[in-house]
């Protein structure tokens, strides 16, 4: 009789209240089997990654893969049909796992609530755990609490008037170093469905509803065939039927644009849609065509609008293909965060949402995020006035679409360019957010925007992107490591002074001015922001 495998080891962490109840044996052990039946895997597709990043900077294009081709003509397949309480996705809110935000999400009127392990969350240890823990009280309805500093009471709605609870794990690439199994990291990924999965599928089986997954920075089909393999080993392990995992794929790479069927073929009796995010798409761009030339280089981030003709060759593909193989279609983010002193920024910016979500609503697509209360019932308005009584359009087929491969490349039909004024926001958005996300906060308000690790992402790689491309701005100046380096140094003094000396000395400030400067321009461009930053990451 062979020896059982050793249990998992929590290192460096110190101890929080009621761990024991999320940090089980029976659940680290269920984690260590994730761990050593697929980690082996997900290590090769990462290699895997890096060997289609040289081919890409080989031949500075992706198309539509020829070994798949049959799927993509074979028009019988469909995903299975949603659950009850994921057929209705009109208006989902996104956020992290902490106790105030796992309320006001629930009860926020939106439809489906986003709960965040990944972008919107800085992983320290307390926040994975915690964040398991919170949901478990959600469903358990012992989450009602008062904020100790305000004194306000935070308790839960009736629970048929509660979102839908879609988790989204970390990304293949960031291991969790808390935790050991055979002196080796698991994956994040592992630890936060892991976790999530054992303590909550029969739960919410109870509930009427089922252990449901966005999955991130998804790059291609075979790891999407990854993530279906865990699902079917999670369930007959747990004793769970089949097909009660639901997933949505995050389609926010390049690549993954390029093989949406076979995605969603991959994960079939398991999927649930597609959604198309904007800022990690557009790093995904930049990152895999860093040496493509002038024609890759992208203006200031918030000139590509998702009315730009490849940002609208994305979405247009994604709702086709959502409603070709019934599968429903979510749009993108309505980051704003409302003043409550400026009603004319409300005023403007509640238009361009309200325009942003009927757009959506027109082009097909079942439903779409907000980051904030007050944006549910401006979506909600769009979707409801093009889906009446219905709980989605998937019987749009959108068969007038016909996107090419190059369509999703062509970054040069836009006629924006970068500016001074977008290299300064890009290096104020960064300092700022990193700075937050040291200090354990993963969903930032930053100039009336929530902003998460996507934003940071984006930033720093157009800084890294002028730069090499040797961009000279409409004042005259030219993109180097010096200007870089001048515009930083002038926002930490501008960050000084707007927030004053003890809140600047208690803060990650010059922590986070160095680390963005090393993403920014260090020659070899890292592939994840997070990467250098959770080295760096107390807790």
């Amino acid at each position: 009789m062979s020896a059982p495998a050793p249990s998992p080891i929590v290192v460096d962490a110190e101890p929080l209240p009621r761990q024991d109840e999320v940090l089980s044996d029976a659940a680290l052990a269920f984690v260590a089997e994730l761990h050593r039946r697929f980690t082996p895997r997900r290590d090769e597709l990462l290699a895997r990654r890096a060997e289609r990043r040289a081919e890409i900077a080989r031949t500075s294009t992706l198309d539509f893969l020829p070994e798949t081709a049959a799927i993509r003509a074979d028009d019988s397949w469909k995903v299975a049909p949603a659950p009850q309480a994921l057929n209705d996705r009109r208006v989902e809110i996104t956020g992290p796992t902490d106790r105030k935000m796992t309320v006001n999400a629930l009860n926020s009127g939106a439809r489906v609530w986003l709960a965040d392990f990944e972008d919107a969350s800085a992983p320290t240890w307390e926040n994975v755990v915690v964040g398991q823990l919170n949901l478990i009280d959600a469903y358990t309805r012992s989450i009602d609490f008062t904020d100790p500093v305000s004194g306000k009471s935070y308790a839960l709605r009736p629970d048929e008037e509660l979102a839908t609870v879609v988790v989204r794990p970390r990304g293949w690439h960031l291991n969790e170093r808390h935790l050991l199994v055979d002196g080796q990291q698991v994956p994040g990924a592992f630890v936060d469905f892991g976790l999530y999965f054992f303590h909550n599928a029969r739960r919410l089986l109870d509930l009427g509803k089922g252990p449901y997954f966005y999955l991130p920075k998804t790059e291609s089909h075979l790891e999407a065939r990854l993530w279906n393999d865990v699902f079917v080993f999670a369930q007959d392990h747990l004793g769970v039927p089949q097909g009660t995992v639901r997933a949505t794929v995050l389609i926010e790479t390049i690549t993954a644009a390029y093989e949406m069927e076979e995605i969603l073929y991959e994960l079939r009796d398991h999927a649930s849609g597609l959604n198309a995010g904007r800022w990690d798409y557009l790093f995904s761009i930049v990152k895999n065509f860093r040496d493509g030339g002038t024609k890759f280089v992208l203006p200031d981030r918030n000139a590509v609008t998702m009315t730009a003709p490849f940002m609208r060759a994305y979405t247009e593909l994604l709702v086709r293909t959502c409603h070709k193989r019934g599968a429903h279609a979510i749009g993108g983010m309505a980051a704003f965060i409302p003043s409550r002193r400026d009603e004319e920024v409300n005023r403007v910016a509640f238009e361009k949402v309200k325009a942003d979500k009927d757009r959506e609503a027109d082009d097909g697509f079942d439903g779409s995020w907000v980051a904030h209360p007050d944006l549910v019932p401006i979506a909600l308005e769009s979707f409801d006035r093009v889906l009446g009584d219905k709980p989605h359009q998937k019987d749009r087929l959108r068969e007038d679409v016909d996107v090419k491969a190059a369509d999703l490349i062509a970054v040069d039909s836009l006629d924006a360019k970068p500016t001074y004024p977008g290299l300064v926001n890009a290096v104020q958005v960064g300092i700022r957010y990193i700075e937050a996300w040291l200090r354990g906060l993963g969903a930032v308000a930053i100039f009336n925007l929530m902003e998460d690790a996507a934003t940071a992402e984006i930033s720093r790689s157009q800084i890294w992107q002028w730069i090499n491309a040797g961009v000279e701005f409409e004042n005259g100046e030219k993109a180097t490591p010096e200007l870089a380096r001048r515009v930083a140094a002038e926002e930490l003094t501008n960050i000084r002074a707007e927030i004053g000396e003890d809140a600047y000395a208690a803060g990650h400030w010059q922590q986070a001015h160095d680390l963005l400067l090393k993403v920014a321009l260090d020659e070899d461009y890292a592939d994840f922001l997070t990467l250098p930053a959770y080295e760096q990451l107390g807790g």
